[in-house]
């Protein structure tokens, strides 16, 4: 009856109800989501990773889903009397963590050396465990101590590398050289250096004129294009009262003449930093203590109370005592030659006995003893003879080696064309 029935249904409600009968068929045969995934469980292998679709609607979504409980980096300033113990101590850090860190090998040593002021970083992970230190040794290298297990670190130097390019100053004295190097932007460290190349042959406090002039080549290093830090002066050349003196950067880190002769001198004109000369190399000079005549056989270099003062030459310390006259004092033999002497320090820095090198600090300025005022009284003896510190011939520091001779030859012209290069620049600007 049904099969009749359908013959006398119209064409389009039977092709409907064939349709709709083979939906049914087609659901009938294909198993259930639930189905699936039962049937897919049964081939899982135990250990394997299996990836996982998730549903990320948003951008916000997605930043949720990246984030993980990574440990920030904690900065600890290094404070007057700090150690290692101390700032860890700080950090919430035991003593056993403290003594796997300074005993990570060689390069951890550095961390005593740190100074008030210096930053320490440390990496401390949830659970309160030291992971990681880092200590910046300077503009390029960094020491970094990381954990290896739970009872060891290891530690290492990072060192930046870096692009080094040349710039250059020039500048003309009108008031005081620092004035004209500053104008000339040459940077404050730059400064120091370049006075410090040519301290030996010309006196910056006293025999500086209006009209006296300087060029420099200096290094700049940079990383990643970013401008690091000033380098070293590779050459300079300084104009006094129209004598030209031309100093060369070789490879051994000294500076000489282009002809090879060093820059150095054996003996430094001044061994303080000064305000002024009080009391020149006289026959005969009236005391202002003493209140009578008599020969004044050194230079009185006034300065403030406590400014260190230098060797100035290589040589060893006969003398480090106090009397009444000369208050806290130093001798200093230099070879079988030469002999300086300082008196009126404040305090004394060297022993009897005890050897120095040219720039060392051996006391400081004072007014111990017949000084009226904060002063260092420096001598000059040759042959035990006193003579003029200010006017004495200094010997000459050895000149370059002369396996290196011709390599320095070639450097010396390279920067003199440096030098030369910028005078035209500078000509060419104005």
């Amino acid at each position: 009856m049904v099969q009749k029935t359908l013959k006398q249904l119209p064409i389009k409600h039977k092709a409907l109800l064939s349709g709709l009968a083979l939906f049914l068929l087609v659901l009938i045969f294909i198993p259930s989501e639930q189905a699936q995934a039962s049937k897919n469980s049964q081939i899982l292998e135990v250990g394997k990773r299996y990836d996982i679709p998730v549903s990320i609607d948003s951008p916000e979504q997605l930043q949720q889903a990246l984030e993980v409980d990574t440990p920030d980096w904690q900065v600890f300033k290094i404070k007057q009397g700090d150690n290692l113990a101390k700032i860890l101590h700080r950090a919430g850090l035991t003593p056993q963590e403290t003594h796997y860190v300074s005993t990570a090998g060689k390069d951890a040593k550095q961390l005593l050396k740190m100074r008030p002021g210096q930053q320490l970083e440390l990496l401390i992970d949830p659970a309160g465990q030291l992971e990681s230190i880092r200590y910046q040794l300077s503009s390029t290298k960094t020491l970094e101590i990381d954990r290896q297990d739970t009872n060891k670190f290891a530690s290492k130097i990072l060192e930046q590398n870096l692009d080094t390019r040349f710039n250059f100053a020039q500048g003309e004295i009108v008031s005081n050289f620092w004035n004209a190097a500053v104008k000339a932007n040459l940077p404050e460290n730059q400064i120091m250096n370049l006075a410090g190349i040519f301290g030996w042959d010309i006196d910056f406090a006293l025999e500086l004129r209006q009209g006296d002039s300087f060029n420099v080549v200096y290094e700049e290093h940079f990383s990643n294009g970013e401008f690091v830090e000033s380098g070293k002066i590779v050459a300079a050349e300084f104009v006094n009262q129209g004598e030209v003196f031309t100093a060369i950067l070789h490879e051994d880190g000294n500076y000489y003449t282009p002809q090879g002769r060093s820059m150095r001198k054996s003996f430094l004109r001044a061994p303080v930093n000064f305000k002024y000369i009080s009391s020149s190399f006289k026959k005969k000079r009236f005391h202002p203590v003493q209140k009578r005549w008599k020969a004044h056989r050194g230079v009185d270099y006034a300065a403030n109370t406590g400014t260190p003062v230098i060797a100035a030459g290589d040589g060893r310390v006969i003398r480090a005592t106090y009397d009444k006259f000369n208050g806290h004092h130093v001798f200093i033999q230099h070879g079988e030659k030469y002999v300086t002497k300082y008196l009126h320090f404040t305090k004394r820095a060297v022993k009897k006995g005890q050897s120095v090198k040219q720039g060392q600090v051996i006391g400081y300025v004072g007014a111990t003893g017949l000084a009226a005022g904060p002063h260092l009284h420096y001598e000059f003896l040759v042959d035990g003879v006193h003579r003029n510190p200010r006017t004495v011939a200094l010997p000459q520091a050895k000149p370059i080696a002369k396996d290196e001779a011709q390599a320095f030859a070639k450097i010396a012209a390279k920067r003199v064309e440096q030098l030369g290069n910028t005078k035209r620049i500078m000509l060419a600007m104005n």
